[in-house]
């Protein structure tokens, strides 16, 4: 591991022993916008890089309340610009997150889009937040199988981040954004989450509007489960079913 500085915000590189040069996986951090760190997901991003052998970078965006939206969005666009700036090209660059950061990775794509900028390669979404009026089915239909979060409390964490007539605009909640012309996507999410209508509701927008998209929803899993990778068997795998898009989309060789 180590410490950096872009864009002005504290960031790590963590690389692997064998990573292929020149490519980057820019990962986003979760914690609902008001939490996270680079400490708090450094064995989960590690993992992911050492699986795919390319070096990843997280970046310690600006987090609400005393940075509300879209403090997080211009930190985002300003650590991706700054790779490019590095000599990286979109191409090399892969964008990663959970959670909150799966929205962040997400309110990217359609920043870059709708500001004519080259796209990364792709991005991976581990479940996603990105409906913050929580207007999800799955906000009813899975309320007694969270074990985390409950419907209820999710208007009170939205309020830190964004003002109620905010809710519902594209780089917050990208559920009700335009979709067309973002890069290919990766999603997992797990069965038992209240999160899950994000996930699926995306996949069938991106689909309408002839994206490449995979979802993957594991069964009787949480909120970004594979978190525990080291701990659980379920964590681990799926973790590894996403390195060949990622090697795919980056063209990183395969292991031989």
């Amino acid at each position: 591991m180590t410490q950096d500085t872009l864009a002005g915000m504290y960031c790590e590189w963590l690389t692997p022993t064998e990573s292929e040069p020149g490519k980057v996986l820019l990962y986003f951090h979760g914690g609902a916008y008001l939490m996270g760190s680079c400490a708090t997901h450094r064995k989960l991003v590690s993992y992911v890089a050492r699986a795919c052998r390319v070096r990843a970078l997280m970046i310690e965006y600006r987090l609400a309340p005393e940075h509300p939206f879209p403090a997080a969005v211009d930190d985002a666009m300003a650590a991706y610009n700054a790779l490019i700036e590095q000599g990286y090209s979109g191409a090399d660059i892969l964008v990663a997150g959970d959670s909150a950061g799966g929205g962040l990775t997400m309110a990217l794509l359609l920043s870059l889009r709708d500001a004519a900028q080259e796209l990364p390669a792709g991005a991976l979404l581990l479940s996603p937040w990105l409906d913050l009026t929580s207007s999800g089915e799955s906000a009813r239909t899975r309320a007694d199988q969270d074990p985390w979060f409950k419907a209820d409390d999710m208007p009170y964490v939205a309020a830190y981040y964004c003002k109620d007539e905010e809710l519902e605009l594209p780089l917050v909640s990208p559920v009700f954004a335009d979709v067309a012309g973002l890069p290919p996507v990766y999603i997992q999410v797990g069965d038992d989450e209240i999160l899950l209508s994000d996930s699926t509701r995306i996949t069938e927008k991106l689909e309408r509007a002839d994206c490449e998209v995979t979802l993957e929803v594991w069964p009787k899993m949480w909120h970004v489960f594979q978190v525990f990778v080291g701990l659980m068997p379920e964590s681990r795998a799926a973790i590894e079913k996403t390195v060949p898009f990622v090697r795919e989309r980056l063209g990183v060789a395969s292991e031989t």
